[in-house]
């Protein structure tokens, strides 16, 4: 069955750094394209950053832009967010999703917290 499975959160210092991972199975990961969200407590639910299927082109929120880095590694079913000064305002449960056509597939998330 499809799978996509985060892992990297954690507890991070205000701007330190994180790496977060995502794999996917059961489908033709090269062929989606794929996004990391992120939700707090309380807020709705945020588009963080995408990468097309060939990782030819990407697309960050401007709380993130120059922060983070989407990339993606098709040979390993895998894609990326790597994210650096972070701050407090960071803080969510972050999910990978997998998009083609009518094909939508979510992570479980994984936590980052960003406290002193």
């Amino acid at each position: 069955q499809v799978q996509l499975v985060e892992s990297g959160g954690g507890l991070v210092q205000p701007g330190g750094s994180l790496r977060l991972s995502c794999v996917g199975s059961g489908f033709t990961f090269r062929m989606y394209r794929l996004s990391w969200y992120r939700q707090a407590p309380g807020k709705e639910r945020e588009l963080v950053a995408f990468i097309t299927s060939t990782g030819g082109s990407t697309n960050y929120a401007d709380s993130v832009k120059g922060r983070f880095t989407i990339s993606r590694d098709n040979a390993k079913n895998t894609v990326y967010l790597q994210m650096n000064s972070l701050k407090p305002e960071d803080t969510a449960v972050y999910h990978c999703n997998s998009q083609l056509l009518f094909d939508d597939y979510w992570g479980q998330g994984t936590q980052v917290t960003v406290s002193s």
